[in-house]
């Protein structure tokens, strides 16, 4: 059971000091990655998740984090963004000038699909087997055709300038030959620089969210990306 932010504030911030408080928000932030490598770990969900799951305490660890850095300000503490936390908000900062997605996966044998999204002159996304394009209808979970702003939505709910810029599944150990790769990349109306992310074998702890944006089921998917 988790406790809302204003709970954890009385129970665990309240009368604190500036540094008591940064304690607590180091060791928040220690939590969201320890969550974050347990939901990306290739062997994640084959035993059965215990609740809350992971993805709903890291949830509301990033309210704690929030909360937290709030009752540091109050305490005349000025937080200083580390540098993930600076591209995190750079990406955040600049997610309404994005005007392209370009989105791939694939394999070796199996070729790469394409899923190209461009968000200039209203809305126009089309997918990509080697030259051929064919439309693609972007559908919210109530079956609605997405517009600019709800896509901006969701990808600010997923986080995504949190994301490594490269993943592989080396990081766990394992060796994986082949298999499935992928690549994301945003461009930008204001004149940032395009963003990148990769993975080889290894994905994100949200990344079958992500693919429900461009209607990709991943549980229909697992014959071909058996990793995800």
């Amino acid at each position: 059971m988790m406790i809302s932010p204003e709970s954890y504030y009385e129970e665990y911030l309240k009368g604190k000091t500036r540094e008591q408080i940064m304690t607590t928000i180091r060791g928040l932030k220690q939590e969201i990655g320890r969550l974050k490598n347990t939901m990306e770990d290739p062997e994640y969900g084959i035993k059965e998740i215990v609740h809350p799951s992971e993805d709903t305490r890291l949830h509301w660890t990033r309210e704690y984090l929030e909360r937290a850095r709030q009752a540091y300000a109050e305490a005349d503490g000025t937080y200083t963004l580390s540098k993930s936390e600076q591209k995190a908000a750079d990406f955040d900062a600049n997610i309404d000038a994005i005007c392209k997605i370009t989105f791939s996966i694939g394999g070796f044998f199996g070729g790469y699909r394409s899923y190209v999204v461009e968000l200039t002159n209203g809305l126009k996304a089309y997918t990509k087997l080697w030259e051929d394009e064919d439309p693609l209808v972007l559908l919210n979970d109530n079956k609605e055709p997405f517009i600019k702003d709800t896509i901006i939505a969701v990808l600010k709910e997923l986080h995504i300038g949190e994301w490594r810029r490269h993943y592989t599944a080396k990081r766990f150990g394992y060796i994986v030959l082949d298999g499935t790769q992928w690549e994301l990349e945003f461009e930008y109306s204001n004149g940032h620089k395009t963003v990148r992310f990769d993975g080889d074998n290894s994905y994100p702890y949200n990344f079958n969210k992500f693919q429900r944006l461009f209607g990709i089921n991943y549980a229909e998917e697992d014959d071909e990306y058996k990793w995800l």
